[in-house]
């Protein structure tokens, strides 16, 4: 379990990490998002003790990162943004390397690194030098050394770059698997990666918590975000619509903010439209079927449409988002 306590991190002038609180749970995979600068691998890097925060603190498993670092550091397998790797060694000799620095030692280090060498499918590529792999394989490698000691923490930073698409597959039911017995925190600018993997997400933005939650969570909290798709025509026989008269019929539906996506179907005078609405205390689908009533209109077909990840991840980190 990871529980972070208004962590603050600057450099010089600039507040890097500006008072993050979260907590991550044993079994589950908690997902970091945002874009560049945002203060994901600063977070990661305090976690693991290779910064100090400025203020705050953080228990890791019990263990504070400032007062224990090295009890922390023992309980944590890190895989950072770009691997630390010595080109001159071969993969088997790296991993023996790991092993020595994790204290690993007789059958239970045997064990350790045959586990690592399967889990990753390093198999290929174990007497080869470090020079000689692919980036894909480097990564795995990375990944290797971080699971290497089994622990009960891992931080991972975009641990499928470079990797091709089965790569990821592969690696990212590894993942999915270790996050069922230990506490697990991505960080990935790849959308589908979170929604594949993470259990929960945390959007950060400028150095600050913009949202956290499961994603479906986060969407319910956003303002305004109701939205529906619907297909509509007139109800009386032979009244024929058209766009400009929905148009203006539009404008006087309650708590609607836009339509967007405004077309004709293939069916003469059967219109379909994308809307978004403001918070309301009536549902959308109560104000559209009174709405279509009043103006004489047959709804078709109406669709709830919840915000997607990647719409979420906009909103919140471009400007103007939330904080």
């Amino acid at each position: 379990m990871i529980e972070a306590r208004e962590l603050r991190k600057s450099y010089g002038e600039r507040e890097a990490v500006h008072g993050v609180s979260f907590v991550a749970e044993t079994g589950s995979v908690l997902g970091l998002l945002g874009p560049n600068g945002a203060g994901k691998t600063t977070i990661m890097k305090v976690l693991t003790g290779y910064h100090y925060p400025s203020s705050g603190t953080a228990l890791i498993d019990g263990m504070d990162i400032v007062e224990d670092p090295l009890a922390v550091k023992r309980r944590v397998g890190y895989l950072p943004e770009s691997v630390p790797l010595y080109q001159d060694l071969s993969a088997a000799e790296y991993l023996d390397f790991a092993a020595d620095s994790r204290g690993l030692e007789g059958a239970g280090r045997r064990a350790a690194i045959e586990r690592s060498v399967e889990s990753c499918g390093l198999g290929p590529v174990y007497r080869r030098p470090v020079e000689e792999l692919s980036k894909g394989y480097r990564q795995r490698l990375g990944l290797a050394q971080a699971i290497l000691h089994d622990p009960p923490i891992l931080i991972l930073d975009e641990p499928t770059t470079g990797l091709d698409p089965n790569q990821i597959i592969e690696i990212r039911a590894l993942i999915r698997e270790l996050g069922r017995e230990k506490t697990v925190i991505l960080s990935t600018h790849i959308l589908q990666e979170v929604e594949a993997v993470c259990s929960r997400v945390i959007i950060l933005n400028e150095g600050s918590i913009a949202a956290q939650g499961r994603p479906e969570e986060i969407g319910e909290t956003l303002k305004g975000e109701e939205r529906a798709r619907v297909r509509l025509k007139a109800a009386g026989e032979g009244d024929r619509l058209d766009a400009r008269r929905l148009e203006a019929l539009f404008a006087r539906l309650p708590s609607l903010r836009s339509a967007s996506e405004l077309r004709e179907d293939q069916l003469c005078g059967v219109f379909s439209a994308e809307l978004v609405f403001s918070p309301s205390s009536q549902e959308p689908g109560e104000l559209l079927f009174d709405w279509a009533v009043a103006n004489e209109l047959k709804l078709l077909e109406l669709e709830r449409r919840r915000l997607s990840l990647e719409e979420i991840f906009v909103k919140l980190t471009s400007e103007g988002g939330a904080k």
